[in-house]
């Protein structure tokens, strides 16, 4: 692979993170609260493999809301008219970025209350 095809996938990954960002209310305000849990895992003196987690589970978080506007212009494709499942599909993704959103809230929540608690106090 050449550096200019290599440099061009990485421009063409970047203006679709830019397109996604400014298209998508839901990704810009995951983004910011992972952002807000990423400062916080720095502020708080967490273990390194909780801070690995913490990443990992906002990057998921990320991703998986990618792969909702993906599903859903793909769908938008089909004309939702034309076949029910578009709503279906459309639905299961959504309920796929919502489990993945509570799996993050609930681990996130263990992880940062013994600092909370002690922050209260």
């Amino acid at each position: 692979m050449s550096l200019r095809r290599l440099l061009k996938s990485f421009v063409d990954a970047i203006h679709g993170l830019r397109h996604v960002f400014k298209s998508e209310q839901n990704f810009r305000i995951q983004a910011l609260i992972g952002l807000l849990v990423l400062l916080a895992a720095f502020y708080f003196p967490l273990r390194s493999w909780e801070v690995i987690l913490l990443i990992l589970l906002v990057l998921l978080v990320l991703l998986v809301e990618i792969l909702n506007t993906v599903f859903e212009y793909f769908s938008d494709l089909l004309k939702p008219r034309l076949h029910h499942y578009v709503r279906v599909i459309k639905d299961v993704m959504a309920g796929a970025v919502l489990l993945t959103s509570l799996v993050a809230l609930i681990v996130g929540t263990i992880i940062f209350y013994p600092y909370l608690e002690n922050l209260i106090k």
